[in-house]
């Protein structure tokens, strides 16, 4: 199928006897991808298997399945899915209507593109892939935002469920034996603990000071644990400078590093300008991926990147690698 006829699809989609609101077309799609066997509606599992983000255990999965089941077949479908969701749009109901024109736009677009760009002169098809490219960093820019905020309200309702975390508690995965150790340590204060039996008894009354020492091991055989299996973030960063922009962008590198290195996360940033050359390689060195992703979205990191679009020769290239944070405590002490 090609541009003009998936235009033409989503218009006869669109104006189908479900008369559905502007932007609801979408939850036409959302059904067409999780419907894996193809007959026009949500099985649990397939629902399950869509709608899951971490966040929702698995009771209140199938207790959201039933409310939008409103006709009891155990089954969803988009009647269904729009009912139940046009209840709660809010805002984003303007944003999916106007996602529902984009898409036309875009595509129609890309349809009139294909069948012009051939014909075009050299400087017409510069434009047109100008155009393109400058359109895909306009849509990058708005999925980064998007992915912060879901990261960051996946985060606060996990936080809210899990209740205040304690002083020493950790936010890693454990597995194995060393899961089962951690539970045992996490309970140490528990009334049914053996330890605690003992001090009760009277036993290490006189010796507190020794239940002390072994709370204090305890923690520090954590925060050892926590380093080794944790893992930090690096972002490497090439960036060729026009000679004539050299003096503005050494201004506002220095700007970038100094709020960067204050940002909370950071460990440590360094450039390296090559020999002869107005190319520099920045290296910056993160906590973990949701802090970086946090700086990007700061207003510095914001105007470091606009401001490259003048400094530049050529696009910025961006690499991120993931590194046990074991090397980074080894290497810093």
């Amino acid at each position: 199928m090609d541009c003009s006829e998936e235009v033409q699809s989503i218009s006869e989609e669109a104006s189908s006897p479900m008369e559905l609101k502007k932007g609801m077309s979408i939850f036409i799609d959302i059904l067409r991808r999780a419907d894996k066997n193809d007959d026009g509606k949500l099985s649990f599992d397939e629902f399950k298997a869509y709608f899951s983000d971490g966040v929702l255990t698995a009771e209140e999965l199938k207790e959201l399945f039933h409310t939008i089941d409103t006709h009891n077949t155990d089954n969803v479908d988009t009647d269904e899915l729009c009912e139940y969701f046009s209840q709660h749009l809010g805002e984003y109901e303007n944003v999916l209507a106007a996602l529902e024109d984009l898409n036309l736009s875009i595509l129609k677009a890309m349809d009139k593109t294909k069948k012009e760009y051939q014909e075009s002169t050299h400087l017409e098809q510069f434009v047109t892939r100008f155009l393109l490219k400058e359109t895909t960093n306009q849509l990058h820019s708005l999925q980064s935002s998007l992915e912060c905020a879901m990261e960051t309200t996946a985060e606060q309702t996990r936080q809210e469920k899990q209740g205040p975390l304690k002083p020493e508690a950790l936010s890693i995965q454990w597995s194995g034996r060393r899961s089962n150790r951690r539970l045992q340590r996490n309970s140490s204060l528990s009334p049914n603990n053996p330890l605690l039996s003992l001090v009760n008894s009277g036993v290490y009354d006189e010796d507190s000071q020794w239940l002390t020492q072994v709370n204090r091991l305890q923690k520090l055989i954590d925060r050892l644990e926590q380093k080794v299996t944790s893992h930090i973030l690096i972002v490497q960063r090439q960036l060729a400078v026009l000679e004539e922009e050299l003096e503005e962008f050494r201004l506002a590198l220095r700007q970038y590093m100094d709020c960067a290195c204050a940002q909370t996360g950071c460990l440590h940033i360094a450039v390296q300008r090559l020999a002869n050359e107005s190319r520099f390689i920045l290296y910056e060195f993160w906590e973990h991926n949701n802090v970086w992703k946090n700086h990007l979205q700061t207003n510095y990191s914001k105007t470091f990147q606009r401001g490259n679009v003048d400094f530049l020769e050529t696009p910025e290239i961006m690499t991120t690698m993931l590194v046990p944070a074991s090397w980074w405590v080894l290497n810093n002490n």
